[in-house]
């Protein structure tokens, strides 16, 4: 399926690995040209040879630069000041007991899952509504649902986003602009791969073992039973950044396995 997306400039935050780096190479695979963007020069570069040693049509570049601050988002714009597609994929995440987050973690990771995506949208929603098109997608999590007991403060700034979204969604009527939310489920990403990988390590398992723990005790709900892999959340990603579907606006797009219990 041709997705129209050809000559389309989009950028990806938090794209040197994961679901950033899979939505920026399948973006690249459609004949975008895609930003991609990291903390250091090294993991931006590493990025960029990965995807064009895909041999794909579309054009990448990179830039790296902190979007957890207003500083870094502001070096960012300086150097890409337009885009036709910006994903708000960059994030943090952390388990830690409710009773153990200190105030500063509570700052620090909405200044960087939250108002990274909001300074970004800020700035580029108004050139995309401008020109007539564009699409502003934040790559929420099924834990802006159900908020995890293991990481209170990572399931508030998911939320956050959602509610951002939605709002700014709410100011796009007619203008050829979406913006939508999408919501992965458990993913295999560089973050979770190593997080299992060191857990099987320190019990002397498998990771299959801890895997078919974590979803026995953790996410029971799953209809999958399995991580989802980068590869099917940026699928989902992509497609909702593409002319093919500007009937959807406002929404949020679950990838979750079938976890969160609802049926709308």
């Amino acid at each position: 399926m041709d997705l129209q997306l050809r000559g389309k400039r989009a950028l990806v935050t938090g794209s040197t690995a994961g679901i950033g780096l899979a939505t920026a190479a399948a973006l690249v695979r459609e004949g975008a040209s895609v930003v991609i963007n990291g903390r250091t020069s090294r993991r931006v570069e590493e990025a960029i040879q990965t995807i064009q040693g895909l041999g794909e049509s579309g054009q990448v570049s990179g830039v790296a630069a902190d979007l957890s601050t207003a500083e870094g988002v502001a070096q960012l714009i300086g150097l890409v000041p337009d885009a036709d597609i910006l994903i708000n994929n960059m994030g943090i995440f952390e388990p830690k007991p409710f009773e153990e987050i200190p105030d500063a973690d509570w700052f620090r990771f909405f200044e960087t899952n939250v108002m990274s995506g909001v300074r970004l949208s800020r700035h580029y929603l108004l050139g995309m509504k401008s020109r007539g098109w564009g699409r502003i997608v934040f790559v929420s999590s099924e834990s802006a649902i159900q908020i995890p007991a293991e990481m209170i403060h990572y399931g508030m700034t998911k939320t956050a986003q959602l509610a951002i979204a939605r709002g700014v969604a709410e100011t796009t009527i007619g203008t050829g602009v979406t913006v939508n939310s999408v919501l992965p489920g458990p993913t295999e990403s560089e973050g979770v791969g190593t997080f299992v990988a060191d857990l099987a390590k320190q019990q002397g398992v498998d990771r299959k073992v801890v895997e078919a723990e974590f979803f026995k005790t953790a996410r029971p709900t799953s209809l999958i039973q399995r991580f989802g892999t980068v590869e099917e959340v940026a699928n989902m990603i992509v497609f909702v950044s593409s002319p093919l579907a500007s009937a959807t606006n406002g929404a949020a797009l679950r990838v979750d396995g079938g976890v969160i219990r609802a049926i709308a």
